[in-house]
């Protein structure tokens, strides 16, 4: 473990988390520790597929505070954690096995997964690996089929070079990418939005956070990439562990078709729309925080 970080909006502090995967790439998490009483299943959060652990520095503390230890990854490749030496690696199935490395290591059996886009692929592949280690499940804006028209938008431009010389270049660009899916974000908004996903290097040259090497498996899967069937997985997952599903109300990725189906197939699951968002939320949104933390209090 590292330090010891004080968030500058909360007054909940995380702690650095390091843990080893199989193939021994050095992995990062931002460590929660939860707040006073009785102490449940924690929440491991994991974000989408170009993002990082920040996503969920609005809703971490907040989970924090209710009493759940929440830790937030950064998957290989991407912030804190190492780039893998073979871009195949890049995968939910592998991603999966380095979550489940990170429980064994942090001595934790069982947790609530709340998962992002990919964090959500990710949270359906390690219930298939281990369903005991999964009490419930969140899965935000994703399911187990998605709309073509978003996952080709995101691959558009992941892994794709940017030249970014000022963070006033990098707040454009984060609007560019993003402001279909945020389109009541101020200025003030995608600059904090382009500190998420964009670090600073020690010679003042900004970067995207994370490997461009990521994309490597999508262009080799080809078609396929663009149209997943894990519906099997999601059934598995929904069926028999209570599961939340938050949709962006403008999502191009999690159509309102596939969550009108996902709904048929797993009539107990929990549903939330966000109004006015796209793909992704960010959770820091009224709907989905109350949404969230009214199903986590049934979550024991």
């Amino acid at each position: 473990m590292g330090g010891c970080v004080l968030l500058k909006e909360f007054p909940v502090a995380f702690v650095e988390r390091r843990w080893t995967s199989p193939d021994g790439l050095s992995l990062f998490a931002r460590d929660y520790a939860p707040g006073p009483g009785v102490a449940r299943p924690p929440v491991i959060a994991i974000h989408g597929l170009t993002r990082n652990s920040a996503d969920f520095e609005a809703i971490a503390p907040l989970l924090a505070q209710s009493g759940r230890r929440v830790l937030a990854v950064d998957v290989r490749g991407r912030g804190l954690s190492d780039r893998a030496p073979d871009p195949m690696t890049y995968t939910p199935e592998v991603y999966a096995r380095d979550v489940l490395t990170l429980m064994d290591q942090a001595a934790i059996d069982r947790a609530v997964f709340l998962g992002t886009s990919m964090g959500g692929l990710i949270t359906m592949a390690l219930t298939a690996i281990r369903p005991k280690a999964v009490v419930a499940a969140i899965l935000n804006d994703i399911g187990p089929e998605v709309a073509t028209e978003g996952l080709a938008r995101i691959a558009s431009y992941s892994g794709q070079p940017v030249e970014i010389e000022t963070w006033a270049d990098a707040a454009a660009y984060a609007r560019r990418i993003n402001g279909v899916a945020f389109p009541h974000y101020s200025d003030a908004d995608w600059d904090g939005f382009a500190r998420r996903i964009f670090r600073q290097q020690p010679d003042g040259e900004i970067g995207l956070d994370y490997d461009p090497d990521i994309a490597v498996p999508i262009r080799a899967a080809g078609a396929k990439a663009l149209v997943p069937n894990l519906w099997p997985d999601f059934r598995r997952l929904a069926r028999k562990k209570p599961t939340l599903l938050v949709r962006g109300g403008n999502s191009d990725l999690l159509s309102a078709e596939i969550a009108d189906k996902m709904k048929k197939a797993a009539p107990s699951m929990a549903y939330v729309e966000v109004p006015g968002v796209g793909h992704a939320p960010m959770l820091d949104e009224p709907e989905a925080r109350a949404a969230i933390f009214e199903f986590l209090s049934e979550v024991q």
